[in-house]
């Protein structure tokens, strides 16, 4: 757990260790961790309660069963809704309003895949049986409810790809 933690945490480049823990956001995805991997019963009621205080102080909104790989970086507090099937890759930058959620019948019946260095923008909306490639980027209010593959910039709704290599460089920093 100190291992994922710590690489969430390097995502941040924030100098100052004060500044860092001071931020709302990160004292969420501290609890939202320690509860993930938390075996000690007493400590994991204690981690519980902090981390249903943050959600409500922040407006992230992701179960704690959620997949999540290391180096997970919230933009900023505000409504965050991941649906808990939903399965998130290494480095991922994720903006307020964004939902990642299910579709409930069709042939996307089921929750979003998504892959390593993506970068989903502001207001966007991820949902459906849908699988997001590598290196993406994810436009400020697009819907995705299609595959996406690597190096690949989606943008709109509904959703349009444009093919680009190294989609979100310079978008996201600090890579583990």
């Amino acid at each position: 757990m100190i291992n994922i933690l710590k690489k969430d945490l390097y995502r941040y480049n924030e100098k100052s260790k004060i500044k860092l823990l001071s931020k709302k956001e990160i004292k969420w995805l501290i609890y939202f961790r320690k509860l993930q991997y938390c075996n000690n019963k007493f400590l994991k009621i204690i981690y519980y309660f902090k981390y249903k205080k943050m959600t409500s102080i922040t407006g992230i909104q992701i179960p704690v069963r959620t997949k999540i790989g290391e180096g997970f970086y919230i933009g900023h507090c505000g409504r965050i809704i991941i649906n808990p099937n939903s399965v998130l890759g290494r480095n991922i930058n994720i903006a307020t309003g964004v939902t990642i959620g299910q579709e409930n019948r069709g042939k996307r019946k089921g929750t979003p895949i998504i892959g390593d260095n993506v970068w989903i923008g502001t207001n966007a909306v991820i949902v459906g049986n849908i699988k997001i490639g590598n290196d993406v980027l994810i436009a400020p209010l697009s819907y995705v409810n299609f595959d996406v593959p690597n190096h690949s910039i989606v943008i709109g709704n509904p959703g349009k790809i444009i093919k680009k290599e190294q989609a979100t460089k310079d978008y996201i920093n600090n890579v583990i």
